[in-house]
């Protein structure tokens, strides 16, 4: 199903306001954060602070197809709605992995592997060839440290 900007940022908001409570950090990633103008799902990275409550609030609004430890899915207002959760660690890889797209992401990862570098997709950071984390603090560390202009969200 795809849907307007307009009604997914309201969705969107509508969770957010939902969870913040009980999140130190939380910030809608995926197209919504690229400004597409159709959406075809809601992405949410976060991290918890108060699981049990989140897990209140989750229930609340909806049936939870997925309920891991760091991914959750659930439908909400016919919509498809993926969480996930971060560290404070992981939360500035995971935010631009989860941002995309799917060719920025492959763009990302090929740069890194010509460098002799490994960009996690779980959010863990930009590794170099010997395994030592080098980059990850912030988006545009990433970028920095593969040579690239940071991009805007909304270029990506």
């Amino acid at each position: 199903m795809t849907f307007t900007i307009q009604k997914a940022k309201e969705l969107s908001d509508e969770i957010v306001k939902r969870l913040e409570p009980y999140c130190q950090k939380i910030q809608v990633a995926g197209s919504i954060r690229r400004e597409k103008p159709t959406v075809h799902d809601i992405d949410i990275v976060l991290i918890a602070g108060d699981m049990e409550g989140i897990h209140k609030e989750l229930t609340g609004l909806g049936e939870l197809r997925k309920d891991g430890p760091k991914i959750k899915c659930l439908e909400y207002k016919d919509v498809s709605v993926d969480l996930y959760f971060a560290t404070p660690q992981t939360w500035a890889t995971l935010l631009l992995i989860r941002t995309g797209s799917v060719e920025n992401n492959i763009r990302l990862c090929a740069r890194a592997k010509t460098l002799g570098m490994h960009l996690a997709a779980s959010g863990d950071g930009l590794f170099d060839n010997e395994g030592i984390r080098i980059a990850g603090d912030t988006e545009e560390s990433i970028f920095q440290e593969l040579g690239l202009p940071n991009k805007e969200p909304q270029y990506r």
